[in-house]
């Protein structure tokens, strides 16, 4: 068999095995670009992600003086519970633009649901006035002359042409002994936001808890002055 044969055999048969390690390469290169760009989007996921903010409601402290105590009603008060939908149960800080239209911020959250932070602002400003003999939570063991309680009915942002901070909330006083109800005190009040901010209608919220804290506490206490009790 002459040279030239085995030269033009040997490159019959090698044509196949060059083109199949192309052919291998080529899918090896594929798979490459394919996992470089899964990362790419991966990674920009990750990158993209935005850290939450958290607010929260600023709660009386214990700086009120003392009352003479002639001035102090011998009561007893259970702070109950605040009734709301589940938007106010959860932690989320709810808007509403439009309408009935409502929404709540993606990553800026309370760090507690506005019925529990609520409840404890009017807890805290009912024990630090000194006006009653005590103030527990009805979580407690102890037994009250009255209970209460209320229903949150807004807590929200309203924006439009001027943004506030709206709050809708109406509270029951309830005689323990005779299961009657003795006192009721709607409030609603739209607070007005001075920034752009989430953190603005935060502040408006919280000026407009405290404002209907102190409405509370005024109106209780009109309704024990003018229905004195004796000790209990």
């Amino acid at each position: 068999m002459s040279p030239f044969y085995l030269s033009v055999v040997g490159a019959r048969f090698s044509l196949p095995a060059q083109a199949g390690a192309s052919h291998c390469v080529k899918r090896t290169i594929y798979w490459e670009i394919v996992a470089a760009l899964l990362s790419c989007v991966f990674l920009a996921g990750c990158g993209a992600a935005r850290p939450s903010k958290y607010y929260q409601l600023t709660i009386p402290g214990d700086n009120a003086a003392d009352p003479p105590a002639a001035s102090v009603y011998p009561v007893t008060i259970l702070m109950g519970p605040l009734n709301a939908s589940h938007l106010y149960r959860e932690d989320h800080i709810v808007y509403s633009s439009s309408g009935e239209n409502m929404g709540f911020y993606e990553y800026q959250r309370w760090v507690e649901p506005p019925t529990e932070m609520i409840q404890q602002v009017l807890f805290r400003s009912l024990r630090t006035s000194g006006r009653y003999r005590s103030v527990y939570s009805l979580r407690s063991s102890i037994r009250g002359d009255y209970l209460l309680h209320g229903h949150l009915y807004d807590f929200k942002e309203i924006a439009g042409a001027s943004t506030a901070g709206r709050l809708s909330i109406e509270l029951e006083l309830r005689d323990t002994k005779t299961g009657a109800t003795v006192w009721t005190h709607l409030y609603n009040h739209d607070e007005p936001v001075s920034g752009k901010d989430v953190s603005a209608v935060v502040a408006a919220l919280n000026r407009n808890v405290h404002r209907a804290a102190a409405e509370f506490a005024a109106s209780l206490d009109q309704y024990f002055s003018a229905h004195p009790t004796t000790n209990q």
